[in-house]
């Protein structure tokens, strides 16, 4: 009896172990695993409604860029001009190095057309004298580049041209980061007030035209092939030169969600197919495991009695309350996988003695993004503030209530 009842034990024991290893295996097939073998050297995928950062390969590392740049320059371009402006061409614009419109110093040209021209074709002549039109020179402009990426929250920008042709200026050499680019390429398709126009000029599948004098004809062909390769994509811009190798920046929206690709040094000849793979493995991570997820927390609210106060009945003997809330904010909504979650924390910095006046500041409650990686990043802070205001229990209280008594 004895050795059947240790069998038995021995049994369950081997049941159980076998069940354990199983709910393990399950977990490990449910964990998500991030892109791998990136060709980029640097890459980055970015929700472009909060510009955070879903996944990044090396994404603030400083590098050449190439004709990504001319992302920055179209928006600038359609914040600060007239479309309908007549832009004539000067001799350096007309000197560029392929590609090229292969312009002619002296030639007119309607502001927009040249758009065109340097966003389908990636026309270097046609950047050039927008940047030169636009900002009255090429280092000008190359300012207001830089300003603009400053205003973005650019970190590791520095742009000298408008096309993106390999420069050094003995500060630093043209260029970003593919965090950055991401950051411009959210601006240039949701927070731009040309954000529509931005987006019409970049999915223009042909597009022509001539010069103001009518004697010259061109014909522009959209080179980003992505367009047709995913359901959603938005728009985008190819770049390459020899330092940047070759280099695209895209965005792309499904089911509500806008995700951003940079890709920065991703091959070089004969590699030219290597940025739309590493493009399809990062848009088809973002689309399979990030959906939005709301956190309403509701709003806190704290009393606390305050030494030396006075009540606002009067009464010597009352101990008055001070109530401290929580300022309105709307809910958090925001691109999660499913191994990350939302949490507050509460940071009081109350001190409950009088006077305490309406509307003093009080403390804060934090919202933070928990990762799967056991980080967290703090996403928003709520200020807590007193609701009402408590006097201080002095002489003239002490007086006003004795006269109270007095009377009454």
């Amino acid at each position: 009896m004895h050795k059947l009842w240790k069998k038995i034990v021995v049994f369950f024991m081997c049941f159980e172990m076998i069940l354990s290893a199983d709910v393990v295996q399950a977990g490990a097939e449910e964990a998500i695993c991030e892109p791998e073998q990136l060709y980029a050297l640097s890459a980055c995928l970015m929700d472009a409604d909060t510009c955070r950062v879903l996944f990044e390969k090396e994404g603030n590392v400083h590098r050449a860029n190439a004709s990504t740049t001319k992302i920055m320059t179209l928006i600038l371009t359609l914040e600060r001009a007239n479309p309908d402006e007549t832009v004539v061409v000067s001799e350096r614009a007309s000197r560029q190095p392929d590609v090229q419109l292969n312009m002619n110093s002296g030639e007119k040209y309607r502001l927009e057309d040249l758009c065109y021209s340097m966003m389908l074709e990636s026309h270097n002549d046609s950047a050039v004298a927008i940047a030169e039109h636009v900002g009255g020179s090429v280092e000008d402009f190359a300012v207001l580049m830089n300003e603009k990426a400053g205003e973005l929250g650019c970190e590791q920008t520095y742009f000298i041209t408008p096309n993106g042709l390999d420069e050094s200026d003995g500060t630093n050499f043209h260029g970003t980061s593919a965090v950055d680019l991401a950051k411009i390429m959210s601006y240039c398709i949701l927070r731009s007030p040309k954000s529509e126009k931005f987006l019409d000029i970049t999915r223009t599948q042909s597009y022509s035209f001539q010069d103001l004098s009518g004697k010259r004809s061109f014909s522009c062909q959209n080179h980003n092939a992505f367009l047709q390769m995913m359901d959603g994509a938005l728009s985008g811009k190819t770049g390459f030169t020899a330092d940047a190798g070759y280099c695209y920046v895209g965005a792309l929206r499904r089911d509500g969600r806008t995700f951003v690709v940079a890709l920065l040094g991703c091959g070089w000849p004969n590699n030219k197919t290597y940025k739309w793979k590493d493009c399809k493995k990062l848009f088809s991570y973002g689309i399979d495991n990030y959906d939005y997820q709301t956190y309403a927390q509701p709003l806190g609210s704290w009393e606390y009695a305050v030494a030396g106060g006075a009540a606002s009945s009067g009464d010597p003997y009352e101990l008055p309350v001070v109530r401290l809330d929580e300022e309105n904010h709307e809910p958090i909504r925001l691109l999660l996988r499913s191994d990350e979650r939302i949490s507050c924390e509460e940071h009081l910095a109350f001190e409950p003695e009088a006077p305490v006046t309406l509307g003093q500041k009080s403390g804060e409650v934090r919202y933070y993004l928990e990762k799967a990686d056991g980080t967290r990043q703090l996403l928003y802070c709520a200020g807590i503030y007193a609701g009402n205001e408590v006097e201080t229990k002095n002489m003239a209280f002490y007086m006003r209530f004795l006269l109270k008594r007095f009377f009454d």
